[in-house]
């Protein structure tokens, strides 16, 4: 059987205020056959969200013209917990689709990396409790009623769920309800997101967002049949990437990432990634597709 794909790019993700590169910041790492048909890995650190964003487009439109599909794995959430659309009483029936495109009416990111994340977060609390929950985190001079900087209490049963079903699934997945410090991949989710949508919207049926396009199932060359790219959400930290020499972590993570997938697409054995474990309850698979989406590996 062929490869899925002959392409992986894998995106590491920043929230960050301003423009930054090294540690904690973007890394873009793209594993594609070279001019001598070699699987070849190249990497890139813009410093802003903007230059990202012209970047990857580069990247795709380079593999498109190259009739190469490639898997773009991100590192944040695709979707949040279940319930999520329905407290902001959000239209359609697709959850999903309809979280993306509140978050791209809400999102104001500019060109230097400045951005209102931290409002969004407290504008989502105000429809969704009127008080600061259940996103938290933001430094003490954006401190506002609806949002603080510590967590104000415990998820409770009658709440919407603290965490989705992939991130239990992946052991220590951090919650998407925490907008600030070491592992906020809230702001990174409020900020990552309408930028998929964006990705999407210009290639249209070409690029599939997993699960919600695709399904949540095991992935075959005839459910790809016409597609140029699928974005995934990834968790490197599932991998335990260890860093060459010089390397930054967040270098090592797309890259490792990127070859760990390549490896298994090779062996054939990437696409029962796409689909849930043996066992799964049909509720957390509904979910998953409709709107919290999953975790690349998670489970497996």
């Amino acid at each position: 059987m062929p490869r899925l794909f002959s392409a992986y790019v894998i995106v590491d993700w920043s929230a960050a205020a301003k423009p930054t590169t090294g540690a904690d910041s973007i890394w873009i790492g793209v594993l594609k056959r070279d001019i001598r048909f070699r699987m070849a890995f190249e990497s890139y650190n813009p410093p802003t969200r903007a230059e990202a964003e012209t970047r990857l487009t580069a990247i795709l439109d380079d593999l498109r013209k190259r009739s190469e599909r490639v898997l773009i794995g991100f590192d944040f959430p695709l979707g949040f917990p279940r319930g999520f659309s329905a407290a902001l009483k959000l239209p359609g029936e697709e959850p999903w689709r309809a979280t993306w495109d509140q978050l791209a009416k809400m999102v104001k990111d500019k060109a230097d990396n400045t951005n209102n994340r931290f409002g969004v977060g407290s504008e989502i609390n105000r429809r969704i409790t009127g008080g600061p929950f259940p996103f938290w985190g933001c430094p003490p001079k954006d401190t506002l009623t609806t949002l603080q900087p510590k967590r104000t209490r415990e998820h409770g049963p009658d709440d919407l769920p603290e965490f989705r079903h992939a991130d239990l699934a992946a052991k220590g997945a951090a919650s998407i309800w925490k907008l600030y410090y070491n592992g906020s991949v809230g702001g990174q989710a409020i900020l990552g997101i309408p930028f998929v949508r964006r990705l999407k919207a210009a290639r249209g049926d070409g690029l599939k967002a997993w699960p919600f396009e695709t399904g949540f199932k095991t992935l075959t060359e005839a459910d790809l049949a016409g597609v140029e790219a699928v974005v995934a959400e990834v968790y490197p930290s599932l991998l335990k990437p260890a860093p060459a020499p010089g390397e930054v972590k967040d270098l090592a993570q797309v890259r490792t990432t990127a070859e760990h997938f390549a490896r298994l697409d090779e062996a054939n054995k990437l696409g029962v990634l796409f689909g849930p474990a043996k066992g799964t309850a049909a509720d957390v698979v509904l979910d998953a597709e409709r709107e919290e989406g999953w975790i690349l590996g998670a489970g497996a």
